[in-house]
């Protein structure tokens, strides 16, 4: 098992998981986190720590797009250990339905 960001993190990327995260297994793109699935330990402190709960174990039905998404894009992002402010608009975004059309492909800022 690993964990997984879903689409409610599009256009929000609130950073509190990877703080908390030990083994630092988060990757940035421009508006969205990924979690390195072969270096996830499964701990799973970082699904409470997520304010758009949009962090969740892939055993939960429905979530292949998303572990593969999170797979490649942390195959290219650049590592993010630190927390890091939201989005401008996080909150307007935070809850929108159906956000995978405005995923960025672009990575984000190194640490």
């Amino acid at each position: 098992m690993t964990y997984v960001v879903t689409d409610n993190c599009i256009k929000c990327k609130y950073t509190d998981c990877v703080s908390v995260c030990p083994v630092d297994c988060f990757y940035e793109g421009e508006n969205f986190l990924v979690i390195h699935p072969d270096e996830c330990i499964d701990c799973g402190v970082c699904e409470p720590e997520c304010p758009a709960e949009a962090i969740k174990p892939d055993t939960e039905p429905g979530l292949e797009k998303w572990l593969k998404i999170n797979s490649d894009y942390s195959k290219t992002w650049p590592n993010i250990t630190d927390r890091h402010d939201p989005l401008p608009d996080a909150k307007d975004w935070d809850g929108v339905p159906d956000k995978l059309q405005y995923l960025s492909a672009e990575p984000g800022k190194q640490d």
